[in-house]
């Protein structure tokens, strides 16, 4: 599989950039299956040379013939396309989990649960309470 990517000196683990051209069934999946899980719009450029950018959403990677849905941007009705007529993946639109792990996310959660409680706090003392 050619997977290419603009590197930068970035501690991120996003996909975004990234393009991917299987080159065996297997890496088609596995290109398929990150794409799912990618947050951001992918671009598929197909066999017959016609490129769609939009949210991959679904996919059926079993049975005779595979296939992927997609949002396509401007769009309204999505759109299946067989896993055959796909010959690259690019990740180009911003992945919008990037940077967002759990220990950012609880960290973030207890700074509000604090700013909360020192309102409380300061709100009971001007009524006179504490």
């Amino acid at each position: 599989m050619t997977d290419t990517k603009n590197h930068t000196a970035s501690a991120s683990t996003s996909l975004q950039g990234r393009v991917v051209k299987p080159t065996t069934a297997q890496e088609l999946r596995e290109a398929v299956e990150l794409a799912l899980d990618y947050r951001g719009d992918v671009t598929l450029t197909l066999t017959s040379g016609e490129t769609i950018e939009g949210y991959l959403f679904n996919r059926e990677g079993g049975g005779v013939d595979p296939w992927v849905e997609v949002f396509p941007v401007g769009d309204p009705l999505s759109r299946r396309i067989p896993y055959s007529a796909i010959e690259t993946i690019a990740f180009t639109g911003e992945d919008t989990a990037d940077g967002k792990s759990w220990e950012a996310w609880v960290s973030k959660k207890e700074s509000e649960r604090r700013a909360e409680a020192k309102r409380i706090e300061e709100d009971a003392r001007n009524r006179g309470l504490l």
